[in-house]
């Protein structure tokens, strides 16, 4: 139940709250975006919430990453092993490889350009939109959170930070991805030997193919994590000034040119 229902009177809504999280347009850096699709295919998409999209795109990422060597290739190369990244590539899993990652590059700098015009449209409309969802599941609501403690959450543990600020969509797919990886990576049973002092033991149990996913995947937690605070909190207080303005508001109050307001 939302305590307001679009009825479609608007062509364009800058927001929606509902059960599974805050889904807002506002203004991105499509460079930006475009890298973040760069380090991992779908994360872009992700910060679009653009979700089936970025879904597809990051299981595609890590199945064929997987099966054509491509992080083993990186970890040879980054040794200086041309010749044993280039041996190890496996050409028919690669060549799907490449086009996608292209596409989903290019595809998420495309959405980040139109989204930012369609955000402009609907901001000159300032219709309404919800902003408190209650189900049988959960309840949602548009509040002031901190950036700074989204970051920290997702220190922690990728996805807790989306946790803190209700993006549960996100939140169940990077938290069940992070413990997929720290599986096959053997990163905890490798901390656990780094703790008990055998260095040369943790090192060997790691797989180095599979701890190379957790850059990406720990950058991206933080970034969309203190991001999508920020602008909550931008849009929570759109929202209360608008609500202000049109239910205490004097419609006879004016704000003259060049005078000072205590």
């Amino acid at each position: 139940m939302d305590n307001y229902t679009n009825d479609n009177t608007a062509r364009r809504y800058i927001a929606h709250v509902s059960t599974l999280g805050t889904t807002q347009i506002h203004l991105r850096n499509p460079y930006i975006i475009a890298w973040w699709s760069a380090a991992f295919p779908g994360f872009g998409h992700l910060m679009l919430s653009k979700y089936l999209r970025g879904f597809v795109l990051f299981i595609w990422e890590v199945v064929v990453n997987i099966k054509a060597n491509v992080n083993l290739a990186m970890i040879y190369s980054f040794q200086g092993e041309i010749d044993m990244a280039k041996d190890i590539l496996d050409t028919r899993w690669l060549l799907l490889y490449i086009p996608v990652y292209i596409f989903g590059i290019w595809d998420s700098y495309r959405t980040t350009v139109d989204l930012n015009k369609i955000y402009l449209m609907a901001e000159r409309e300032e219709h309404r939109f919800n902003s408190f969802s209650i189900g049988a599941m959960e309840i949602n609501y548009l509040d002031k959170r901190n950036p700074f403690m989204a970051v920290i959450w997702s220190l922690f543990v990728p996805g807790l930070g989306q946790l803190y600020i209700h993006r549960i969509v996100t939140a169940f797919f990077v938290i069940l991805w992070c413990v997929v990886f720290f599986y096959y990576s053997h990163a905890l049973e490798a901390i656990s030997l780094l703790f008990l002092g055998e260095i040369a033991k943790a090192t060997s149990v790691v797989n180095p193919e599979w701890l190379l996913f957790f850059p990406s995947h720990y950058g991206f937690a933080v970034f969309d994590a203190y991001i999508n605070t920020v602008e909550n909190n931008k849009l929570y207080e759109k929202e209360q000034r608008a609500y202000f303005q049109e239910k205490y508001q004097s419609p006879s109050f004016r704000v003259l040119k060049g005078q000072k307001v205590d």
